[in-house]
């Protein structure tokens, strides 16, 4: 069937013809703007008065979720199948493999098509290249890019719509996409939940019930229709395919897609956008957790170093009580803690190689309070930072006593001889009034139980982060909070308190017997595995 380019876009002039034919193809230059780490396109000029909606799009590789971005922007500029044409927007692909990279998360604003067929200007935020083979420290860094876009005053601060883009024909989601879609999930608040939506594409209208089972069986949280069924839409993508052949079957593949785009935007007018506050605060909490589990650990491996310390100096001055009565300057040796900066390029961490990336550290307790710190330009920019003050060093310091840079604080011993008087002024407190001073002995002992309150004051503040979590996020029990919880549950029994293990082994109970956390986990695991043989090579 012989059809016609319509020439109703012409006054659309930032566009390039990529090939006329049938349909005629264009790509679309709206002006592309870098905002710190994120790349915004913008297609027309933003009416104040407007409504304006926002999608989230996530997606595997491979899923098709470009020419669902582009049927959408098509769709938002009245494009009918009449008219023979078709626009990208998304850039072609073939990119070199150094581009594929470190390509940034994606902001689409599609203003100027304001009742053509929505009533409404669009908003689409792009995730690349989860899943992908280039590594998963670019997916955790995807992660990271949505929170500097979710916090920052010119970015995006409610969300109409989270999209979990997937193929009609997935029967079980892969391991990959559980991974993905954890990540995902664990961005938002319960809030978010209503909002959260499945994007079936390639669907030729029968097969998407394959898809919808993979999802239930994943306990993917979705928002459920009337018959307790996850909401979704479907969509074919052969829109931008030659109409010369088999064009009886485009044409359908069209309708089902335009279909697909009527339900999903009528969706989006109907349904209350969600503020990202609560988003924004699960982000925060699970940095501050990360960072408090970091530092608890390196605070633990320091006490109990020191208490080893503190043990051979004990065990020196019994066995040697009557040598020092008779010598003045006898000396025990011991292997005395001390921490030591070491530059952070020594340390492989993810992130690091970001024009900003490094470790904030508090110069007077002389800890690494976040690290690696990949959002914040300097210290107070920090995540760990709340109310002029760090969250997450010994004394809570003020922001002032705090740097950005490329090193960290390390956990180190060295032999050192020690003389009765050393040790006398380490570990004896003046004389106070007429009480009795200690024994030295006894101090030492004392001095020991407050390294150990220190060690269970912060192991509180974790386990309350982790709390906090279960209270506001959407995906409590993510790979996120898994990592930690052995590490905390061992040191919960170590303490002793009971209460808090069962809180925590129940935890971890509901994410083992989660088959897609299960799953999910295997495939961190797997491709950390990948990058630590690739590193060592």
């Amino acid at each position: 069937m012989a059809m016609n380019t319509s020439s109703k876009y012409e006054n659309i002039t930032c566009k390039i013809l990529i090939h006329s034919g049938s349909p005629t193809v264009y790509q679309l230059t709206p002006k592309k703007e870098k905002i710190r780490t994120l790349t915004r396109m913008t297609l027309g000029e933003k009416d104040v008065n407007k409504t304006n909606k926002t999608i989230l799009l996530v997606g595997e590789t491979g899923t098709g979720k470009s020419t669902l971005i582009n049927a959408l922007v098509n769709y938002t500029m009245g494009v009918e199948w009449e008219d023979n044409v078709w626009f990208q927007i998304v850039e072609d692909e073939k990119r070199s493999q150094s581009e594929s990279q470190t390509s940034d998360v994606i902001v689409y604003q599609i203003f100027g098509f304001e009742d053509k067929t929505l009533p409404y200007s669009l908003t689409i935020i792009d995730t690349p290249g989860y899943g992908d083979t280039t590594g998963i420290e670019r997916e955790v860094i995807i992660s990271q890019r949505l929170f500097d876009l979710f916090r920052s005053e010119d970015g995006v601060h409610e969300i109409n719509a989270v999209g979990l883009v997937l193929k009609a024909t997935e029967n079980r989601l892969s391991d990959r996409l559980r991974y993905i879609f954890d990540s995902v999930m664990s961005l938002f608040g319960k809030d978010m939940e209503n909002n959260i939506v499945a994007l079936i594409t390639h669907s030729d209208g029968t097969t998407y019930k394959n898809a919808l089972k993979a999802l239930e069986d994943a306990n993917i949280k979705f928002a459920t229709d009337g018959k307790n069924q996850p909401v979704h839409f479907q969509f074919n993508n052969c829109q931008h395919r030659d109409r010369t052949e088999d064009t009886e079957d485009l044409q359908h593949a069209d309708q089902k897609t335009t279909k697909g785009l009527r339900q999903f935007t009528d969706f989006l007018e109907k349904t209350e956008p969600q503020k990202l506050e609560t988003t924004v605060d699960v982000l925060n909490e699970r940095i501050r957790l990360t960072a408090c589990i970091q530092n608890l650990k390196e605070r633990v491996e320091f006490i109990e170093l020191k208490q080893k310390e503190i043990q051979q100096t004990e065990e020196a001055l019994k066995k040697n009580e009557q040598e020092m009565k008779n010598n003045e300057k006898f000396t025990v040796e011991v292997d005395e803690v001390c921490k030591v900066k070491e530059p952070f390029s020594a340390r492989k961490w993810w992130g690091i190689w970001l024009n900003y990336g490094g470790a904030v550290s508090c110069n007077v307790c002389e800890e690494n309070c976040h690290y690696p710190c990949t959002l914040a330009w300097y210290a107070g920019q920090c995540e760990v930072m709340k109310d002029g003050r760090c969250t997450s060093c010994t004394k809570k310091c003020p922001v002032s006593a705090h740097v950005k840079k490329k090193e960290i604080y390390v956990n180190s011993t060295k032999k050192a001889l020690k003389t009765l008087e050393d040790v006398k002024e380490i570990y004896e407190k003046s004389k106070s009034d007429c009480k009795e001073t200690k024994s030295l002995l006894e101090n030492m002992e004392k001095k020991t139980e407050e390294l150990q309150k220190d060690k269970d004051q912060w192991l509180e503040e974790s386990f309350q982060h982790v709390v906090k979590l279960e209270q506001i996020a959407l995906n409590a029990d993510s790979l996120s909070t898994l990592v930690h919880l052995d590490f905390l549950i061992e040191k919960m029994k170590e303490k002793g308190d009971t209460e808090k293990v069962q809180k925590l082994e129940e935890m971890k109970r509901r994410v083992d017997e989660d088959k897609g956390t299960r799953a999910a986990l295997g495939y961190l695991v797997g491709k950390l595995t990948a990058a630590g043989k690739e590193t060592n090579k």
